[in-house]
C-alpha cells in the first residue's frame, strides 16, 4: 500500500465564455475537446492533452482569481514563445534562473486566469 500520489488528473477553473476558452486553450496549448454528449448532463466543459485534462467549470461572473495561478512546463523555450507571437497572446517579460537553467514568464487566459510558463533546460528527459 503507498500512500504517495500518482499524478494530477485535472485542474478546474471557473470560465465566462466556454467557447471562447475552448478555442483559446486549443489555440493555445493544443488541448482537445473532450465531449461526453449523452454520458453527462455537466455544463463544464473538458480539454485534454492526453496526459493531463483541464476542466472549467460556466460562470456568470468571474472571480479574482490573482495571485492563484498554475504552471505549464514547455519543451521547447523559444519556439513556444514564437507560437504565442504569432497567435497575438502577450506574455510578460521572461525571467531566466541559470543556477538550474530554467526560465519563466506569465500568460492570462480570456478571463484573466494567470497561466506561469516555465522552461528548465536541465530537466531529464
Amino acid at each position: 500500500m503507498s500512500n504517495r500520489p500518482h499524478s494530477i488528473h485535472h485542474i478546474n477553473f471557473p470560465c465566462t465564455d466556454v467557447n471562447r476558452t475552448r478555442e483559446w486553450y486549443t489555440k493555445v496549448f493544443g488541448m482537445k475537446h473532450v465531449d461526453v454528449g449523452h454520458l453527462s448532463n455537466t455544463k463544464v466543459l473538458l480539454l485534454t492533452r492526453g496526459d493531463f485534462d483541464l476542466h472549467f467549470t460556466p460562470m456568470t461572473e468571474m472571480r479574482n482569481l490573482f495571485p492563484v495561478h498554475w504552471a505549464m512546463e514547455v519543451e521547447d523555450w523559444d519556439g513556444f514563445l514564437a507560437h504565442l507571437r504569432s497567435i497575438g497572446v502577450r506574455y510578460t517579460k521572461p525571467v531566466e534562473r541559470p543556477q538550474n537553467n530554467s526560465k519563466f514568464c506569465y500568460i492570462h487566459d480570456p478571463d484573466g486566469t494567470t497561466i506561469e510558463l516555465t522552461y528548465h533546460g536541465n530537466r531529464p528527459g
